[in-house]
């Protein structure tokens, strides 16, 4: 892939940079996507089914214990460690797997919050995620075991009915219900994080550009902010295998492999990239 053979690549070489990503990305780190091309329907809990009473929240945990033993051993890929490098004004993720992290992006804001992060819904405090995982095999020995040929989802969950019996602990300082502190469907994303959004796309007015990578702008939380780069004049590029939501306001499309697209970015930008390492384990909760 080289600048002069790609349009998209030329308006990304220089000036300001607003990289906004999505599932995508993950998934040459083993992590699916929601609406990539092939993959199976999937309908994540709501925030109002998750606060309906106790059999939701245990189906929730029940499920959530199966995928974050697997999606905490994840490593950034060669995608995320280019972000990390492209020394972009802010980087913002709908991701909520914790990888831009890791890849040691300098700006960033995730939007949807992180799921190795955990909320009381009761008292407000926030704990590790580890911390609750270690409860939950505690309170449920063999579980894992037993259920180890189920498919993760992209945001921690896997596709599993058999929840009867599966055990929630409750918060330990208050007794209340224990929440992944993340947006649900149903649930906004907080004002600051928003804000902080629309600022950085208003200052690539003049010679930025709003670069989305990964993401099939489905939901609203994502696609506002190409749509106000737009209003603006902004270029925005979008690359992403398939539709997306944005692809009529984009200046440029490009369906291809997201890692290597902009790994070729970072080259234009002359920027250097280590090459990914695996984490494995807790390293990076």
């Amino acid at each position: 892939m080289t600048l002069a053979g790609d349009p998209a690549l030329q308006r990304c070489a220089s000036g300001a940079l607003v990289v906004l990503t999505g599932a995508g990305l993950s998934t040459d780190s083993g992590i699916p996507d929601y609406r990539g091309p092939g993959a199976p329907a999937r309908m994540p809990m709501t925030y109002q089914e998750f606060v309906s009473g106790p059999a939701a929240r245990q189906r929730y945990w029940a499920r959530s214990h199966l995928g974050w033993s697997r999606m905490r051993r994840a490593s950034p890929n060669a995608g995320h460690l280019a972000v990390a490098a492209l020394g972009a004004d802010l980087v913002i993720t709908q991701n909520v797997d914790g990888l831009h992290e890791a890849a040691g992006t300098p700006s960033l804001v995730a939007l949807h919050g992180r799921i190795a992060d955990v909320i009381c819904l009761d008292c407000r405090r926030t704990s590790p995620r580890a911390a609750l995982q270690q409860r939950l095999e505690s309170a449920n020995p063999g579980w894992a075991a037993r259920h180890a040929d189920v498919a993760v989802r992209p945001d921690g969950d896997v596709d599993l009915d058999d929840t009867a019996d599966f055990v929630v602990p409750d918060c330990e300082e208050c007794g209340g219900r224990l929440k992944p502190d993340v947006v649900f469907f149903g649930e906004n994303v907080p004002k600051p994080r928003v804000e902080r959004c629309y600022a950085a796309v208003e200052g690539l007015a003049g010679d930025g550009t709003l670069l989305v990578a990964g993401s099939s702008l489905t939901v609203m939380s994502g696609l506002r902010f190409v749509r106000r780069a737009a209003q603006r004049g902004i270029p925005v590029v979008v690359v992403n295998r398939g539709a997306t939501r944005g692809d009529d306001l984009a200046a440029h499309k490009v369906e291809t492999g997201v890692g290597e697209w902009l790994s070729a970015l970072a080259a234009a930008r002359s920027v250097s990239v280590p090459a990914p390492v695996a984490i494995g384990g807790d390293a990076r909760v």
